[in-house]
């Protein structure tokens, strides 16, 4: 099928046991990595922080033990709500040490969201900060299974009834001994992300400690990291998303690398300041932080003379902004394609030429087929076809939290159907189509329009709801909702997107509001999402 050289043959290497908190701390104790500096804070408010190999090693064991002196087990959950911060991979890699599984969440997330995932996940151990704590305390009852809350940043450790809260660094600080990691099984639980559902509330998927091994083509063919240098990572992302947790976070430490990342506000002439002050070597960052560089800064590669590789992903990366970025800063942008259940497998690599509006290939080690999902037969050259993934391979994760049927229903004799559709072309190039589902790609976010919905529907004013993407201009979608009143019902669109704002995380809540009379449908009732636009509408939010 290709006209170039085939890729180098992969062959995975699984050990029977692997513990990602190990491999990202502890391995680099034996080598000249440990006094290496692990990773940089950059925030706003509280200066530069940063940790080495060592230390975070010594943190993350002391996390472990202290959770182990509480009485958490192996398997239980830990949900971590923290902004950008050395806490963060503290406590990511320190539950993990312990075998316990981590639940890493956004802080974009309202307190009836991050309770939402507190329920479902089971957590045992909360993990945030002291600002967000004074809205959670008084609510934290309705998480009759969270017993420990350790709270870490400025500000006073307020005490909630029915649960233990602790100053995280203290009572960190505090351990002087310590058991050696668990000795987990490659296939033994390692964390737990929630994505976008199809039911209106995410759902968790839950991966193992193989995960880490099964991103590692990532880092020979996406990732360009140098032999003589010690790599910097710059990451423009937060550490609750998947794809920054194993680009920006896991896939940076396994190898020793530094890795940097902010805190606080930004704008477009935050990430080449960064890149300039920290001789960052490579920059990680989706689309809409490129586009917007270099709409409204001057800098060029004189301003930032140590970058080298730059890489995409999370939504789709135009040409204009590819060619753009290459013109002004001499340096391609590698973009990749992946998903929650099997983080990124599609890449432009340096080894092949980029050829725009292309995912690029599938990484070696990673079998991915076309497939017709009723056939489960190859699909020829040029058409679509169902992206499937092979359910030996180590990337892919173990199950829906909690969701036994839906786990099922994408396994097809020995394939995981994805549901994200693709088609090759003649050269071997994958050229991604996206989903046949209705999740709306909103600025590097994935948002479930259900989960939107279901939260609209809650209003008493509310007889139904659609919330779709709405194009602004080319690569640009905003979040929108259209909502038909009850009858009788006397409520602006205004105030329809005030209730959004307070019961939605920021990149969920509609940026618009408009009401509409009534939807286009199917004979069956079912709201045709593609029919839905402004022209059906009786009134517009001002927003």
């Amino acid at each position: 099928m290709r006209n170039l050289p085939a890729f180098p043959h992969w062959h995975w290497q699984v050990p029977s046991h692997f513990n990602i908190g190990v491999a990202c701390t502890d391995k680099h104790l034996a080598t000249t990595l440990g006094r290496t500096t692990a990773m940089i804070v950059e925030d706003d408010e509280l200066g530069t922080d940063q940790i080495s190999y060592a230390q975070l090693s010594r943190r993350t064991n002391q996390f472990a033990q202290l959770l182990r002196n509480e009485g958490i087990h192996a398997g239980e959950r830990v949900l971590i709500r923290l902004p950008n911060c050395l806490t963060y991979p503290t406590a990511f890699l320190g539950a993990m040490k312990l075998g316990a599984i981590s639940v890493p969440t956004s802080t974009l997330l309202t307190v009836e969201e991050v309770i939402y995932l507190a329920k479902d996940s089971g957590a045992r151990v909360l993990v945030t900060d002291k600002a967000f704590w004074p809205q959670l305390k008084n609510e934290i009852h309705q998480c009759p299974e969270i017993e420990l809350v350790l709270l870490s940043g400025r500000g006073d450790s307020e005490a909630a009834e029915g649960v233990k809260v602790m100053e995280m660094d203290q009572a960190v600080s505090a351990v002087d001994k310590w058991l050696p990691p668990k000795q987990t099984l490659a296939e033994d639980p390692a964390y737990l992300v929630y994505t976008s559902g199809t039911t209106g509330y995410p759902k968790g998927v839950l991966h193992a400690h193989r995960a880490m091994i099964g991103r590692t083509p990532a880092s020979s063919y996406w990732f360009d990291f140098a032999d003589n240098q010690q790599d910097r990572i710059l990451h423009s992302g937060k550490f609750n998303w998947t794809y920054v947790l194993g680009s920006g976070l896991m896939d940076p430490l396994y190898l020793g690398k530094t890795v940097i990342v902010h805190e606080g506000k930004n704008d477009a002439t935050l990430w080449p300041q960064l890149i300039a002050k920290h001789e960052a070597t490579i920059f990680i960052g989706v689309p809409t932080i490129y586009r917007q560089i270099l709409q409204k800064t001057e800098f060029s590669r004189e301003d930032v003379p140590s970058l080298r590789h730059c890489m995409s992903a999370g939504e789709h990366l135009s040409d204009e902004v590819l060619t753009q970025w290459k013109q002004r800063f001499g340096i391609d942008i590698y973009e990749a394609v992946g998903m929650s259940e099997f983080s990124y497998y599609l890449c432009e690599t340096k080894s092949r030429p980029i050829r725009p509006g292309s995912a690029g290939f599938p990484q070696p080690g990673h079998d991915i087929r076309l497939l017709d999902p009723d056939t489960l037969k190859p699909v020829p050259t040029g058409e679509e076809g169902m992206i499937c993934v092979p359910d030996t391979d180590p990337g892919l994760f173990l199950e829906y939290w909690n969701m036994p049927e839906e786990t099922a229903k994408l396994r097809h004799d020995g394939w995981f159907f994805t549901g994200d559709y693709a088609r090759y072309d003649k050269d071997g190039y994958v050229w991604f189509l996206g989903r046949k589902d209705d999740i709306i790609k909103s600025f590097g976010y994935r948002v479930s329009p259900y989960e939107i919905e279901r939260v609209y529907k809650s209003h008493p004013a509310v007889s139904d709801c659609a919330a779709v993407g709405e194009e602004i201009a080319k690569d640009k979608i905003l979040v929108v909702v259209y909502v038909i009143l009850r009858p009788g019902e006397d409520i602006s669109a205004d105030e329809l997107y005030e209730f959004g704002q307070q019961h939605l995380a920021a990149y969920k809540a509609p940026k618009k509001v408009y009401i509409a009379q009534d939807f286009p449908r199917t004979k069956n009732g079912k709201i045709l999402r593609r029919e839905v636009s402004p022209r059906i509408a009786l009134q517009q939010s001002s927003s």
